[in-house]
């Protein structure tokens, strides 16, 4: 199911990358291949959308684990990076919304993931979760690379990986986890106002929004997307200070 049509992407910004990602590579979707290309202007030099992502991935410096962190449950999301199915050479990420007979967070907005369990990296959680909520099996190469951790109010550390699902993979929701999938293409949360920052009473921090439909997403969610839009564009910004609204705060 899908819930928001992109935004067309600026000229010169790559097929399935947003605007204010690096521009030095022009679109080329060959007729023979199911994954699109894209053509680098240098001699005999040729980068998949997959090997870009993980070339950006590759270049973020992510924060080591902060050890006040260290008494907090541990769980992870996987930021899974596919084809957009309705734009053929555009990128998208999954997002759900969760089922609403779940004891924690039914019905809300979420990534792929979950708690970790005994002695599970938070790679082994993303990967196991997105196979056990939308039946997606990856192997581990297929991990493109790690955000930073995002301590939450509810007592957690969330730890989002990003996988590279595949260009058209077939997936199988469980529906007593998953009331819906949905594609969210890379030129949305490239648009500026996609991402906004509101003030409340309780916090000096800023509480970060995702826009979505006329609707709006929040941390740790909303945290996650931001960051990982701000890697698409070349920038590291941090975002373990991002408030969550005051309802989340249990």
């Amino acid at each position: 199911m899908c819930v928001t049509q992109g935004a067309s992407a600026a000229p010169g910004a790559l097929a399935g990358l947003p605007p204010g990602a690096p521009r030095d590579i022009t679109p080329d979707v060959p007729s023979s291949s199911t994954e699109p290309k894209f053509a680098v202007p240098k001699p005999g030099s040729e980068a998949s959308p997959r090997e870009r992502l993980a070339a950006l991935c590759d270049g973020f410096a992510r924060l080591a684990p902060d050890v006040a962190h260290a008494e907090l449950k541990r769980a992870a999301v996987a930021i899974a990076l596919v084809g957009d199915p309705r734009q053929p050479g555009e990128l998208a990420l999954l997002l759900t919304r969760r089922a609403k007979t779940l004891r924690s967070h039914g019905g809300q907005w979420a990534l792929p993931g979950g708690r970790c369990d005994p002695g599970e990296t938070a790679i082994e959680t993303a990967l196991r979760e997105l196979h056990e909520e939308l039946g997606l099996e990856l192997a581990s190469d297929a991990v493109l690379g790690q955000l930073d951790d995002y301590p939450t109010r509810s007592g957690y550390v969330m730890s989002p990986v990003v996988v590279w699902g595949g260009a058209s993979p077939a997936l199988a929701p469980n529906p007593l986890e998953v009331a819906s999938v949905h594609y969210i293409p890379l030129a949305h949360i490239a648009i500026e106002d996609a991402v906004t920052f509101v003030t409340i009473p309780e916090s000096p921090r800023p509480v970060v929004r995702f826009h979505l439909n006329g609707s709006h997403l929040h941390a740790p969610t909303a945290a996650v997307i931001y960051q990982f839009r701000e890697l698409l564009a070349g920038r590291t910004t941090r975002v373990a200070e991002l408030e969550q609204p005051v309802f989340a705060w249990r």
